[in-house]
This record gives C-alpha cells, sequence and structure tokens, in this order.
C-alpha cells in the first residue's frame, strides 16, 4: 500500500517517490483510481495543502522505484527538458532468464526507429537467470524490456513481451526496480541523487540484500 512513507524526499518544486510494485503511475483510459499520481493527491488533502502534482515520466504497473513528481507545470516542464537532454540518469536492478555471458555489455537495438541504449553489468549469477545492473542513455517505452528480450534474456515475470514458457524460472511479476536517480534540481541547479532499496519480493527471492547501493560496479 502506498502511504507518506513512499515519499522520500520533497521540497518546495518537487517529490521523488519510491513506488511500490502493482500500482500504476496514472490513471489509464479505464479511469482507474488507485493509482500513484491520486495517492499523493489524496495525502496532500490531507495535509490541507494547496498544492498540486505532476509526474515527470512513467513506471510500469508491475515496475517498482523511483518516479519525479513536480508541484508545479513549470517545474514538470524543466524535468522534461532534463529526460529530453539525457541529464537525468536512472539505474534499475533487474534479473533477467538465463546466464549473461559477457560481464558487461551495451545494447543498441533500435525501438520504433528510434535510437535506444542500454548498459548493463552483471551482478551475480543464480541458477535459471542473472542479476543485472541497468543503465539507460534513452528513455524509450518498454525500453529494458524490449531490449534484454532481444539478446534472448527476457526479465523474469514479464508477459508483455514474452510466454511463461519462456522461462525456467518464475517470479510473480516483471523483475524490475529503479534504484537510483540521478538529476539536476529545477531550481538550485545542485546535482542530486536518490536510491531506493531492492524491494522485498526481489530480494526475498533472489536473497539478495535490500541495500544495494554497494552493487554498483559502473
Amino acid at each position: 500500500m502506498f502511504n507518506d512513507a513512499n515519499i522520500i524526499y520533497e521540497d518546495q518544486d518537487l517529490m521523488v517517490i519510491d513506488k511500490p510494485p502493482g500500482i500504476l503511475t496514472v490513471p489509464t483510459a479505464k479511469k482507474e483510481k488507485y493509482t500513484i499520481t491520486n495517492c499523493i493527491k489524496e495525502i496532500l488533502v490531507k495535509r490541507g495543502s494547496q498544492a498540486n502534482i505532476f509526474p515527470c515520466h512513467r513506471l510500469d504497473r508491475e515496475t517498482s522505484g523511483l518516479i519525479i513528481y513536480a508541484k508545479t507545470k513549470s517545474i514538470q516542464e524543466i524535468m522534461f527538458s532534463e529526460f529530453k537532454n539525457g541529464q537525468v540518469r536512472k539505474r534499475y536492478i533487474a534479473f533477467v532468464s538465463g546466464t549473461i555471458k559477457r560481464p558487461s555489455g551495451t545494447i543498441s537495438f533500435s525501438i520504433e526507429n528510434k535510437k535506444a541504449i542500454t548498459k548493463y553489468k552483471l551482478l551475480q549469477k543464480r541458477k535459471g537467470y542473472s542479476i543485472i545492473d541497468v543503465a539507460p542513455t534513452t528513455g524509450r517505452t518498454n525500453q529494458i524490456r524490449i531490449h534484454f528480450k532481444m539478446i534472448g534474456h527476457p526479465l523474469l515475470g514479464d508477459r508483455k513481451f514474452s510466454f511463461g514458457r519462456d522461462f525456467k524460472v518464475k517470479f510473480k511479476r516483471v523483475a524490475l526496480h529503479a534504484n537510483e536517480i540521478k538529476f539536476r534540481h529545477p531550481k538550485s541547479r545542485e546535482d542530486v541523487c536518490f536510491f531506493s532499496p531492492l524491494p522485498e519480493d526481489m530480494s526475498r527471492f533472489s536473497g539478495m540484500s535490500q541495500n544495494i547501493k554497494s552493487y554498483h560496479l559502473f
């Protein structure tokens, strides 16, 4: 469940949210009400605040981890520009099917005729899957899922680009967590960095510590 504890940073301009898996970022055409955006709005109303909230990017329903929200449209526009210009750096922990043979690499297949680049480093091997540190340098929709499917190592639990029969190891959701985000604050212009611990389901499944800062190798 989403609550105040999921707001890991807040100032007068923005919030950084640690999104649990299984919840949408924003409402879809089906008008689902249980979304991160609506949960934040409810928290603000309970505070008696008149502030609004605007997502600066999104994560899939099943993906957990860090999302930036702006408190004004002008701040949102600045953050959109930072994303567009590649000034926001995101990193993920992913569990992928099979054994990644190369200890590190770059995937550069285009997505919908647009340049897409994903860097990765192998962290640990498990029976039937690999744990990897992922750093996309472009932000195409579903980029990480598509790229690892294309090299023959789909993300565990992915049902959007893979089938159940593709996996020898089963995970209940897509095994993807946005654990670090770096950007220049839109007002102070200082560089800031935020971390999110590995969620309990991924930690329990892999035996990996939830404190994943120490695993970063590039």
